[in-house]
């Protein structure tokens, strides 16, 4: 029968161990409505949480790629970007824009257009701060919109209701206020197969990051001006950063040409 860990109060004011206070990973243990566990799951619950704070001790934490986040490139018909996230937009496990998401997707497009762009992401982003970032922002026509996010509110114990219906905001928000002609959503990244995270932790979060892309691909097919983009690279060495967790150079390249692919093709990809 179908249960739920639930954990009251937050860690500044409940006395647990440092290591425990703030952590992402704690969360999916012990958080309101942070994920359905049957029985046997819930017998796993000390191994989860030995596990997440083991992982949290050990991680390398990474900054965010040094570098500008807005400029001009390229010759052609005008168009003007904008890249909203998470970490990963940030460009976390590169050490400056121009390897990360933003500059080889500008690079990419330039080869067309003229492109100007902006990004607005950081680190620990969710669909809620980026909708208070948008909330703050000037109305200025954008062509082209990519969205990374989810890797966060998966690990955050965020329920799937708040979720669905918080991407959905987010996306009539940026709709409404950049009027673009395509958004390119990302889908959430496999947190199952990522090569730090030990079983079973691997296995509660890769769950819940697959309902949360399934509910996520349902909200992007629902809409005419939204393409989803899969998150389904190999997350073999070569492709992820120093800390396991990011991308490596590599793979952001391969990310920006798929995600140039589908701006042009205008379709998913």
């Amino acid at each position: 029968m179908p249960c739920w860990i639930t954990w009251h109060g937050k860690p500044s004011q409940t006395r647990f161990p440092k290591a425990l206070a703030g952590s992402g990973f704690l969360v999916i243990v012990f958080a309101p409505y942070a994920c359905p566990m049957n029985l046997k799951t819930v017998g796993l619950a000390p191994l989860l949480l030995t596990q997440a704070v083991w992982v949290m001790a050990r991680a390398s934490r990474l900054p965010e790629a040094a570098g500008e986040r807005h400029g001009t490139l390229g010759d052609g018909p005008p168009r003007r970007l904008l890249i909203l996230g998470d970490s990963s937009a940030a460009g976390v496990g590169v050490r400056h824009q121009g390897e990360a998401l933003a500059g080889q997707l500008t690079r990419a497009l330039a080869k067309d257009f003229c492109v100007t762009w902006d990004v607005v992401a950081k680190s620990g982003a969710t669909v809620q701060s980026t909708q208070r970032d948008l909330d703050a922002m000037t109305a200025t026509k954008t062509d082209l919109v990519l969205v990374a996010l989810g890797v966060n509110d998966t690990k955050n114990g965020v329920s799937a209701t708040r979720w669905q219906r918080g991407y959905e905001r987010l996306l009539s928000t940026i709709a409404e206020t950049f009027q673009p002609s395509c958004i390119c959503v990302c889908g959430v990244p496999p947190l199952g197969v990522f090569p730090r995270l030990p079983a079973p932790l691997n296995e509660v979060l890769g769950a819940r990051a697959r309902r949360f892309d399934a509910i996520l691909k349902d909200i992007v097919h629902a809409r005419s001006d939204t393409q989803y983009l899969s998150m389904d690279f190999p997350l073999d060495p070569e492709n992820m950063a120093s800390d396991g967790f990011h991308p490596s150079a590599k793979l952001y390249r391969d990310w920006a040409l798929r995600a140039a692919l589908a701006f042009s093709a205008g379709k998913d990809a």
